[in-house]
């Protein structure tokens, strides 16, 4: 009873300490805006500025720059942080057959699901646009949006039960492949490769709404006498798609790509929960995971981080480039 008691009032101790953390912090910035707001003359302009940008800064600092400095120190270091090592952790990363592995998987993610999600999401985009009702339909296909990685993992785990022929089978595509004819489908989870692609489906299955809201937006936004010009010329069906609608809304699938990329590098909670990264579906995020929380090596846990912001990196400068582009053009 006393153990319970004393840790109920450490627990107790530790939230009034956050919430007076918060209470500072509110206390301090409510401060600053009053006296910008009192300040007049030259340095109105100058301390509004401030008072709008600092806290932001401060807390981009603070849970951004931060860390990544303190990441890319640990990656340098040994398992327990104790000796410095070098690139020996990056060596480890890219020498390895297992990890290289996991490289592997995590291009294949990075290629396939996004290219699926933005395919099927434009496919989409054109036919429910000419669909009564559209407005319904587009709820359901997004809807998956609102179901986390984790939820949506779990759904596409029930889907993808498998037991054996002798049972009854609970899970969705082991039964349809029974009606099929297909007498003993296999444990989907076990079969190489095949459960790599069937983990990107539950990707794709949750980006293809967002995919296809945005395209269909930019679609609509199209002006009708572009596409009745075209029309006039002769273009119909798939020709107009190709010469007319593609490259009218070329930026927008473009970034509605590289969104998406962003969201599949990261892909962590799809694996984890599915498999833990076992039976040849290993990525990027899961191992640096495994590496850093359940092997305990932060120095080559911490690598894989430094690896992965470097590859995602890129198509976030490419990405704010193409939105620049498009507001400009506009």
């Amino acid at each position: 009873m006393s153990l319970a008691a004393g840790a109920w009032g450490d627990a107790m101790v530790k939230f009034g300490n956050g919430l007076g953390a918060i209470a500072g912090f509110v206390g301090i910035l409510l401060l600053v805006f009053l006296a910008a707001g009192r300040a007049s003359g030259r340095i109105a302009r100058p301390l509004a500025v401030l008072v709008l940008l600092g806290p932001a800064l401060v807390l981009l600092l603070l849970g951004l720059v931060a860390p990544l400095v303190r990441t890319v120190y640990l990656s340098l270091y040994s398992d327990d942080s104790s000796r410095f090592v070098g690139g020996e952790n990056f060596g480890w990363a890219f020498t390895t057959g297992s990890v290289r592995e996991v490289l592997v998987n995590t291009l294949l993610w990075l290629v396939i699901a996004p290219l699926a999600a933005t395919g099927l999401g434009l496919v989409l985009a054109l036919l429910v646009d000419r669909m009564r009702g559209q407005a319904v339909y587009k709820s359901l296909i997004f809807m998956p949006m609102a179901i986390s990685l984790v939820g949506a993992s779990i759904i596409f785990k029930f889907v993808y039960e498998s037991r054996d022929h002798s049972q009854r089978q609970i899970g969705l595509l082991s039964q349809l492949a029974i009606s099929l004819g297909w007498d003993d489908p296999p444990n989907w989870m076990l079969a190489q490769p095949l459960n790599t692609f069937l983990l990107m489906a539950v990707m794709v299955w949750v980006q293809t709404g967002f995919a296809m809201v945005v395209l269909s937006a930019a679609i609509k936004a199209i002006p009708d006498e572009v596409t009745e010009a075209a029309r006039l010329d002769g273009a119909q069906g798939l020709r107009l798609f190709r010469h007319v609608t593609v490259p009218m809304i070329r930026t927008t699938v473009v970034v509605v790509l590289t969104t998406v990329m962003i969201t599949t590098l990261k892909a962590f909670d799809i694996v984890r929960t599915m498999t833990g990264g076992n039976f040849g579906t290993q990525v990027l995020a899961n191992e640096m995971y495994s590496q850093s929380f359940v092997q305990f090596n932060t120095g080559r846990g911490s690598a894989l981080a430094v690896i992965l912001f470097l590859a995602v990196l890129p198509l976030v400068a490419y990405n704010i480039l193409q939105l620049r582009k498009e507001r400009a053009v506009r």
